[in-house]
């Protein structure tokens, strides 16, 4: 064997660990084609490398790497590795929708190997720099949950329901969704025996059990369509629906704060917005919003809203005129 045949074996083995949190032994040789014993060898290699191997306790044993002073592959140094993870976080704010985003991926990558000292320097820069973000989400706990979804591990956190109640809480990860600018984890709540839909900011201290589990038929046709669809069942006091004969993202283009429900698709030029809140204040505030962009929408919601609408309507129309 040469020095280049072992360079590649090596990086090849660099980028199995990457693509996973753990290995098995046995596995990792099935992958290259060599036997445990040439892993081994090779995981001490990288070591030698300054890179961080950690071994893992088993019935067979495996591997995964552990944060470190260096990044893998591109040997990073601090500066260097949270320009490259701010990057990710500043697109992924703007663009993701699920978790087929590359951006999600690659972050999830760089997060696994990020040192926990650089980690609160990487929030900080994330908040100044991504200003269109979805409010409130940890960009380190979206890469966690990203890297979960993929690898189908159960995971532990505890969780703030809107009245700010704790709760702890068993999950199997399906997908992460935004709706309006805003991160949700839909997944199957193991102790509640159900579908849940999770608010990201409202996460916190999540883990994984290291335990891997068989992905469930998911009852909708996608995760988008189940998270909003949960969204807009959603248990509060006041609720509105309305048509509007513009496209949907018109609406949100032109609207000016994300909506406390969603806007759906409902052709090329039209969609339907739902809106649900516990506040009546709220709730007519945006229906006026969205109705000042399209005067010939249709409304559906209870007499009390309507009547704000209606007292609102009549104070607008009995203002005085501004002398030129």
């Amino acid at each position: 064997m040469t020095h280049q045949d072992m360079s590649t074996r090596l990086l090849r083995l660099l980028s199995l660990l990457q693509s996973r949190p753990e290995w098995p032994g046995g596995d990792l040789a099935a992958r290259l084609g060599v036997t445990t014993r040439t892993v081994r060898r090779d995981v001490e290699r990288l070591r030698q490398l300054d890179y961080v191997v950690e071994a893992t306790t088993g019935t067979a044993g495996g591997y995964r790497l552990g944060a470190g002073q260096k990044m893998p592959l591109l040997q990073l140094d601090d500066d260097e590795a949270i320009a490259v993870a701010t990057g990710l976080v500043t697109r992924a704010g703007g663009s993701i929708t699920d978790l087929d985003s590359s951006s999600v991926r690659a972050l999830a990558k760089v997060k696994r190997m990020l040192p926990a000292r650089l980690r609160p320097r990487l929030a900080a820069l994330a908040e100044a720099s991504s200003p269109h973000a979805p409010p409130g989400a940890d960009p380190l706990v979206l890469a966690a949950l990203a890297s979960w979804c993929a690898d189908r591990e159960t995971v532990t956190f505890t969780y703030r329901n809107r009245a700010g109640q704790p709760s702890e809480r068993r999950v199997e990860p399906h997908s992460l969704v935004t709706v309006e600018r805003r991160w949700y984890l839909l997944g199957f709540d193991v102790h509640r025996e159900d579908w849940r839909v999770f608010r990201a900011d409202r996460i916190g201290e999540p883990a994984s059990t290291r335990h891997r589990f068989t992905p469930r038929e998911l009852p909708a046709k996608s995760a988008a369509d189940y998270v909003m669809n949960s969204l807009s069942t959603a248990l509060y006091r006041y609720t509105a629906r309305m048509r509007v004969p513009l496209p949907a993202k018109t609406v949100r283009a032109k609207l000016f704060s994300p909506l406390p429900g969603g806007i759906q698709d409902d052709g090329p030029e039209s969609c339907t917005v739902l809106l649900s809140t516990d506040s009546a204040e709220v709730i007519t505030q945006y229906i006026a919003a969205v109705g000042a962009l399209a005067p010939g929408f249709e409304l559906e919601t209870g007499p009390e809203i309507r009547e704000r609408l209606r007292v609102l309507g009549r104070a607008l129309s009995a203002s005085p005129t501004p002398r030129r």
